[in-house]
């Protein structure tokens, strides 16, 4: 199963991909075998204006977090990788009905140093598939429909609560 934010209740949400390397490429014929709808996708480069229009940024690994807090140091209590912002989003808990994301993320970026956006770590790095054979990509991809599907638990719990 596929999260969807449409399948989850959830709407008004913009979502964007970008990411470190030149823009351009499509995606991978793997990728493209386990992930309906990315024929005609194309990569972006993220930017600093993108970043800057973000109210959460979502990296698969430290790197990506890393590098785009070097865009803007500010950027890092609104960037995570989506292990990191899944595991402190369990931790705290979900957003509250009515509490704003800036202040939910705040919460879950205490204690949090850019000393921990050092180094690699499978705690919070979702492994790059490319290159990889075709089962790697499909559990890739079960592991990002399962974090993805628990980002939205804790994001928008009002939307779990409503459809019970």
């Amino acid at each position: 199963m596929r999260v969807t934010m449409e399948a989850s209740g959830v709407t008004g949400v913009r979502v964007a991909s970008a990411g470190l390397l030149a823009g351009g490429a499509p995606a991978t014929g793997h990728a493209r075998a386990v992930v309906a709808g990315l024929d005609a996708h194309t990569s972006r480069q993220v930017t600093a204006e993108m970043v800057a229009e973000a109210e959460l940024v979502v990296g698969l690994a430290r790197v990506h977090v890393r590098e785009i807090a070097l865009f803007d140091g500010s950027l890092m209590t609104r960037c995570f990788t989506l292990k990191e912002l899944v595991r402190r989003g369990s931790d705290v808990g979900p957003r509250q009905l009515g509490q704003t994301l800036e202040s939910w993320l705040a919460q879950l970026g205490m204690g949090r140093t850019t000393h921990d956006l050092l180094g690699d770590s499978a705690d919070d790095d979702v492994a790059d598939p490319v290159g990889r054979p075709l089962a790697v990509y499909r559990q890739v991809a079960a592991e990002l429909d399962d974090l993805t599907g628990r980002l939205v638990d804790l994001v928008w719990p009002a939307r779990a609560a409503s459809s019970v």
